[in-house]
């Protein structure tokens, strides 16, 4: 077995930041050419495995989320390995809303991505947000909090 040889994903992760900055229905098919095939993406409501997979995903969120955008606010990258900051805007119940969050990204020899991991707070970002859940989230919130 042949280690692992250190390498510089810096230009990888600005092309990938490029992609979903951009990202519309039309340049789902690049997917491939920065992922690998057998890239593994995880977020709060997916846990999938390829290329077309991953895909399928932001084909299902232009197909039921109005307005979406991301912003990428943050770049660390070290080695093979690199973190995104970003702002994913949107339009949930006819109000424009921002969720904040972070990928975990692991690069192959190719500079394409093997894992991508999303982290996200879903009960503050997304849950407190809707009408019925709101209120539930919120009261939940004032009745756990130490102050």
């Amino acid at each position: 077995m042949s280690p692992i040889r250190p390498i510089d994903c810096s230009a990888a992760v600005a092309e990938l930041g490029r992609f979903y900055e951009t990202l519309q229905p039309s340049s789902l098919a690049r997917i491939g050419d920065l992922y690998a095939p057998d890239a593994r993406f995880k977020d709060p409501f997916n846990e999938v495995v390829g290329t077309a997979a991953i895909a399928r995903i932001f084909e299902h969120m232009f197909a039921t989320v109005a307005a979406p955008c991301f912003v990428v606010t943050k770049r660390i990258v070290q080695g093979r390995e690199a973190m995104l900051g970003w702002d994913f805007h949107l339009r949930l119940s006819g109000r424009d809303t921002v969720i904040r969050g972070v990928t975990h990204l692991q690069f192959d020899d190719a500079g394409r991505v093997v894992l991508h991991r999303d982290y996200w707070d879903a009960a503050e970002e997304l849950y407190a947000r809707l009408p019925l859940i709101g209120g539930l989230m919120r009261w939940l919130r004032r009745r756990l909090s130490s102050g």
